[in-house]
């Protein structure tokens, strides 16, 4: 195996630890995620999602490279910069730095008007401690996916608006919080992101395409040319995953049956939120630091072959 293809396999691995994947919706539908019941080892690694910000974030095998990279920090963000200007036209802040196997994955957010996160990953050598940072690459598609999903929250801003808009009200009872906004800046790095929930998109979406070329090729491009680009009979729900994640206030408390059912209701009753295929987990209070993901067995959750399809 290369070393290009063995990054692309890690990559896909580390995508399942950040945020909570879509591919851990549940098949039933509308019941308890079935994961198996957390360790006394796991136990320790759960902390309550209000104060987590991202600390204890770790990727297998990265202790010594983690020590490698910040001593090197400077060279690693600027060579990561370097990466997103050639590469995508973009500039980026960078919110943190993970060690892993073979180099260093580094958490990134987009600056102007097109907002996602992501991350990049830069290989070290760890005999000789060298930066590779003209080898900098990113997980295939992670960085398109982010701005097809950035795209989106641009172009129907007011569904999107909607969306938020309910998400805060929802929140302002007291009940339910989202995930911090450290969080999603130090560990995130799955696109389009709010406390709330965060988009997928797919290559074979021909609605978004067009709009995405234009943008690539000019991120300056005008609103009004971007959004006559966007093919609307082409668009399919399935190609667009609005993935919402929930957690219980309370820091004792375990996922509601009553809240889960209302928001499931709300998404699919309310009008004017955007097109796409919802995916709802509902979790209690507690995330795992070291992978950022709040799903356990008494998780309650609707998605894959299940989703809230809005058309």
């Amino acid at each position: 195996m290369n070393r290009k293809n063995k990054w692309i396999i890690y990559g896909i691995g580390i995508s399942l630890l950040l945020g909570g994947c879509m591919n851990m919706d549940n098949a039933n539908g509308n019941g308890v995620d079935e994961q198996k019941e957390p360790s006394k080892e796991m136990e320790k690694q759960l902390v309550s999602v209000q104060n987590y910000k991202g600390e204890g974030y770790t990727l297998p095998n990265g202790e010594e490279m983690d020590k490698i990279a910040e001593d090197n920090k400077d060279e690693v963000e600027s060579a990561v910069k370097s990466f997103y200007k050639e590469n995508y036209k973009t500039d980026i802040k960078v919110h943190n730095i993970v060690g892993n196997e073979d180099g260093a994955t580094v958490f990134v957010e987009s600056i102007g008007r097109l907002h996602y996160y992501t991350y990049a990953i830069v290989p070290i050598d760890i005999d000789t401690k060298k930066i590779h940072g003209d080898k900098v690459f990113s997980e295939e598609g992670q960085v398109e996916d982010g701005i097809k999903g950035g795209l989106y929250r641009l172009i129907f801003q007011e569904q999107f608006d909607k969306l938020d808009s309910y998400f805060k009200d929802l929140v302002s009872e007291g009940e339910v919080v989202g995930k911090t906004e450290e969080s999603l800046q130090n560990v995130g790095g799955t696109g389009y992101m709010t406390p709330y929930y965060f988009i997928s998109t797919f290559n074979n979406d021909e609605s978004i395409k067009p709009v995405f070329d234009i943008f690539v090729k000019n991120p300056e491009a005008d609103i009004e040319e971007l959004k006559s680009a966007y093919v609307e009979g082409s668009f399919s729900p399935e190609n667009l995953l609005i993935n919402v994640r929930l957690f219980m206030k309370d820091k004792d408390a375990s996922p509601s049956e009553e809240i889960f059912k209302r928001v499931a209701n709300d998404l699919e009753r309310i009008e004017g939120i955007p097109k796409g295929s919802y995916s709802l987990y509902l979790n209690d209070n507690k995330v795992y630091k070291d992978s950022f993901t709040g799903e356990k067995e008494n998780s309650l959750s609707r998605g894959h072959g299940n989703y809230i399809v809005k058309n």
